[in-house]
């Protein structure tokens, strides 16, 4: 019996099966290649107001906001202490939970978009410059940044404490350890006598305020942005104890004297610095100077059993109670700090990144009992946690510098 005949119409689509097949494996190239983060075309452009104070404002229950979002406990560059949620602080997740308004008809503050950032600082170096509270600040960038581009080389870029290079964009954060931003070291009288020791110094700390600590010397020629910070150690008599151990300020290699004050000393090291980087930044740098971080110890300072256990942020009236000057309680250093950085930023090229306000509201967000030390760490921050909106605050600063 002969074979069925086939309808004239069975080779074109015998055709069109055999190039569907064909076609199939390159639409789904093609659609990985557009869904990829890094080829993805980019939103557009924030465009932040120039008019809002972004710096004032409250903090508000936000539902939608989550670690999907950002980054988790797992960013592996989270120093143990800071890493509430694996030391399992109570609201180590609530703290993600909450969203900075800043005050202002249409003011917002946008979250960081990391792919968004990586792109627009392609090819460029920024660098965080100061103590332990600027590196809690550069961990939360580096974090997030890794949560959408993991192909990086770690390394110590310009004499960098540590430092990531993300390759795709050739984007390199790193930070620069200094306690004073100047350079200081031990000292102890000398048996053929001088000026301090005739006022009866035996030992203490040299602070020389007009040269610059070596950690960073490097860094200036080298960023394109630069985030600077000090205050912690200019009024920590834990570390300069008055009487035990003073500082000792130095200028053009000769003791100061008579001895100056701590907060006089800063201020002199503050008018060097900003000197000094007017002519060692690269040019067209970016130079912004942080405010100072809060810290939220109650019932005594760190070494005298003070303690942060809130697991809410405080309120206005709280926050007055913490920090006014007139009170003169355990926390003022950070608006006694900001008025020293304001007088010395005054006629200086200087932006001010100013995170003091949103801060002086989170005594709910510091690691406290989990921080793994023998004390209540009542000044460094979570992660995740309330520097990721520092970085907010920086990206949208960035971006009014840029435009």
């Amino acid at each position: 019996m002969p074979p069925p005949a086939r309808s004239p119409a069975w080779g074109p689509r015998r055709r069109a099966l055999l190039l569907a097949l064909l076609l199939l494996p390159m639409l789904l190239l093609l659609h990985h290649l557009i869904s990829s983060p890094s080829l993805r075309p980019l939103p557009a452009p924030r465009r932040p107001s120039q008019s809002c104070d972004y710096s004032d404002g409250e903090w508000v229950r936000d539902a939608s906001a989550g670690p999907a979002l950002r980054y988790d406990h797992t960013c592996k560059e989270i120093f143990k202490g800071w890493n509430c949620i694996a030391n399992g602080k109570g609201n180590g997740r609530d703290l993600l939970r909450w969203r900075w308004r800043p005050s202002g008809a249409g003011c917002e503050l946008p979250r960081l978009d990391p792919r968004r950032f990586l792109d627009r600082h392609r090819d460029s170096n920024i660098g965080f410059v100061g103590d332990s509270l600027n590196r809690n600040m550069f961990v939360s960038l580096v974090c997030m940044l890794r949560g959408v581009s993991g192909e990086v080389r770690k390394w110590r870029p310009a004499g960098a404490d540590r430092g990531f290079t993300f390759l795709r964009y050739n984007l390199t954060v790193a930070y620069h350890r200094t306690n004073l931003l100047v350079r200081y070291g031990r000292w102890s009288a000398s048996p053929n006598g001088g000026p301090l020791e005739s006022l009866g110094y035996k030992q203490g700390f040299r602070v020389d305020v007009d040269i610059p600590d070596q950690t960073w010397i490097e860094a200036c020629s080298f960023h394109d942005i630069l985030i600077f910070n000090t205050g912690h150690w200019w009024f920590a008599p834990s570390k300069f104890d008055p009487i035990q151990s003073p500082m000792l300020f130095f200028e053009k290699g000769k003791p100061i004297v008579p001895p100056l004050l701590p907060d006089a000393g800063l201020d002199l090291a503050l008018q060097h610095m900003v000197t000094f980087l007017k002519k060692a930044v690269r040019p067209n740098a970016l130079k912004i100077f942080r405010t100072q971080s809060p810290r939220h110890f109650e019932g005594g300072d760190w070494n005298e059993g003070g303690s942060c256990t809130r697991n809410q942020p405080l309120s206005s009236e709280e926050v007055e109670e913490f920090f006014s000057l007139d009170n003169n309680g355990t926390n003022i250093e950070a608006r006694l700090v900001n008025k020293h950085l304001m007088k010395a930023l005054r006629q200086s090229t200087f932006r001010v990144l100013d995170i003091t306000r949103m801060s002086e509201f989170r005594a709910d967000a510091h690691p406290s009992t989990t921080g793994g030390k023998k004390h209540d760490d009542c000044m460094h921050w979570c992660l995740p946690g309330l520097t990721d909106t520092w970085n907010d605050l920086l990206a949208v600063n960035l971006e009014v510098a840029e435009s």
